[in-house]
C-alpha cells in the first residue's frame, strides 16, 4: 500500500515474545497524535469481536499448525474489513500490535507450516493492504524468557506462545530478522534490550521522520 494526501498510514509492532511490544504502543500512539495524526491502535489475533473470540482459541487451545494458520488469517481478514481498511480511507493512522509478518514468524518459522500456504492466504485475505513501517522489537530469546517468567511470577498466565521452547523463540526470531533484510525499506529494527526510556527516543526518531 502506497500513503497519499487522502490516505492513511499502517504501522504495525512485531518480536518475539517478552520483546516490549505492548509496552510502547500508547507512547507511539501518543507522539503520533502529538504531530496531528488520528489514530487507531488494535491488534493481532484480535482487533474486532469475531477476531478476540478468535485470539482465546489461538492462543489457548492445541491445533494442528495449518489449522492455526487459517484462525489467524480469518481474524484477520475481518480486522481488515471492519477496522483497518475502514480507517485507513478514513485517512487515520493504524498502529497495530502484530500483524502478518508475525504468521511468517510463528506459524511459518516457529511451527514450520509451508511458506506458499501463507503466502498464498496473505494475497488473498489483505486486497493489496501491506504495512508502510513495521517496527521489529529485537532480543536475544534468553532476554524474553527471563522476561516471561519474571511475568508468571508476578501472576500473569503465560499463552501457549509464550509457554514455547527456547528453541521456538529462536526459529521465530530467525524469521522476523530474515523478513526485516527481505524489506528493509519497511522495517526498523530496535533492540529492546535496552532500558524503555532509551528505546523510545530511537521510537520517537523513527515516528517524527514518517
Amino acid at each position: 500500500m502506497t500513503a497519499n494526501a487522502t490516505r492513511g498510514r499502517f504501522v504495525t509492532l512485531e518480536g518475539i515474545d517478552g520483546a516490549g511490544k505492548s509496552t510502547h504502543v500508547g507512547f507511539l500512539a501518543e507522539r503520533m497524535r502529538a504531530r496531528g495524526r488520528p489514530v487507531v491502535t488494535t491488534r493481532e489475533p484480535g482487533g474486532t469481536p469475531a477476531g478476540e473470540r478468535l485470539r482465546e482459541l489461538l492462543l489457548g487451545e492445541p491445533m494442528h499448525h495449518d489449522t492455526e494458520t487459517l484462525l489467524v488469517f480469518a481474524a484477520r481478514r475481518e480486522h481488515l474489513a471492519r477496522v483497518i481498511s475502514p480507517a485507513l480511507a478514513r485517512g487515520d493512522w493504524v498502529l497495530c500490535d502484530r500483524f502478518t509478518d508475525a504468521t511468517w514468524a510463528y506459524q511459518g518459522g516457529g511451527h514450520g507450516v509451508d511458506s506458499a500456504r501463507i503466502a498464498e492466504l496473505e494475497r488473498w485475505v489483505h486486497g493489496g493492504v501491506h504495512p508502510d513501517l513495521t517496527i521489529l522489537f529485537d532480543l536475544p530469546p534468553a532476554v524474553s524468557r527471563g522476561r516471561l517468567e519474571r511475568a508468571a511470577a508476578n501472576g500473569r498466565t503465560l499463552d501457549k506462545f509464550e509457554r514455547e521452547s527456547d528453541d521456538f523463540a529462536r526459529r521465530v526470531r530467525a524469521a522476523y530478522l530474515e523478513r526485516a533484510r527481505a524489506e528493509p525499506a519497511r522495517f526498523r529494527i530496535v533492540d529492546s534490550t535496552r532500558p524503555v526510556e532509551t528505546v523510545r527516543d530511537e521510537l520517537a526518531r523513527i515516528v517524527d521522520a514518517l
